[in-house]
């Protein structure tokens, strides 16, 4: 019997908590918290992601910082906003929504955000924490797939995990978390020779690589524990309709599985919902450098 992995549940239910330590804490400090989300340029899925998140923050009481920018801004001013924000009290948060426009280089943006403010977990500074396995902010994805399978009391301790993506925002952070767990963990990317007979071995796949029905049945080993990171929005050529899928067949695989995440309604949620309290920890004064 498969169990789907609600994440759409979980995450509304730390929202709340979220909300009432919030609650809590404004009377001490003066404020509530602040989050102030980059975004550059028309992308549609970015701009569905930022109303997300900002609809997010309302509903906990989060102050909103975000700014949106036209595609031709500089580099440089850019950098000018972010060390703004670094230096303003309000704001115990700081996220640049990727993708950027190609003459940005959001690499070099990641270096200038106050690592204390870094609630993606991606600056240099946090991503050491997490090779050294100290405390520290984690980046959001993963540390929603940890939440999850914690909630869900999935064990990684001794089991053989694959994880297939190696991007700095999913695959190889959450190999880094699964090892710190004493998984046995195997990252593969798209130059990974014979996907197939290495996702079969796996008693927890998660797929992260951006390609709509990338895993089928035949290459996920019966009750294996199934984390589906990707969001791909496909048309139906008849209808023209569109509708979110996926990196796993999920229709196909759902029934040889013993745990999976649905899509949408699985990890997606558990992302906004690590960013929001990663914005909190912030606020409390937890992982302060």
């Amino acid at each position: 019997m498969t169990t789907l992995l609600d994440g759409k549940g979980l995450s509304q239910k730390i929202q709340q908590e979220l909300k009432t330590n919030i609650e809590t804490l404004k009377s001490e400090k003066g404020r509530p918290p602040g989050l102030a989300v980059l975004m550059v340029g028309e992308d549609p899925a970015s701009s569905a992601y930022v109303r997300n998140k900002e609809r997010a923050c309302t509903r906990v009481g989060i102050s909103s910082f975000g700014r949106h920018f036209p595609t031709e801004i500089t580099q440089d001013e850019l950098i000018k906003a972010i060390h703004q924000l670094n230096h303003d009290e309000r704001v115990d948060g700081i996220l640049v929504q990727l993708p950027l426009p190609e003459h940005l280089d959001g690499v070099a943006l990641l270096h200038e955000i106050d690592p204390n403010k870094d609630v993606d977990g991606l600056h240099p500074l946090n991503l050491g924490h997490l090779v050294r396995e100290e405390p520290g902010l984690r980046s959001c994805t993963p540390a929603g797939v940890m939440k999850l399978l914690k909630h869900y009391n999935i064990p990684l301790l001794g089991q053989h995990s694959v994880i297939v993506g190696r991007s700095i925002l999913v695959g190889k952070p959450l190999s880094l978390m699964f090892e710190e767990q004493n998984s046995t963990v195997v990252v593969t990317h798209s130059y990974t020779r014979d996907l197939g007979s290495l996702t079969k071995e796996a008693d927890i796949l998660v797929v992260a690589a951006g390609q709509p029905d990338l895993i089928t049945a035949d290459m996920v080993k019966p009750e294996a524990v199934v984390i589906d990171v990707g969001i791909n929005r496909v048309t139906n050529p008849e209808t023209g309709k569109g509708r979110l899928v996926g990196d796993v067949d999920f229709p196909n695989v759902q029934d040889k599985t013993s745990y999976i995440t649905p899509v949408p309604g699985g990890v997606g949620p558990m992302t906004v919902a690590m960013l929001l309290r990663n914005t909190v920890l912030r606020y409390q004064g937890e992982f302060m450098e």
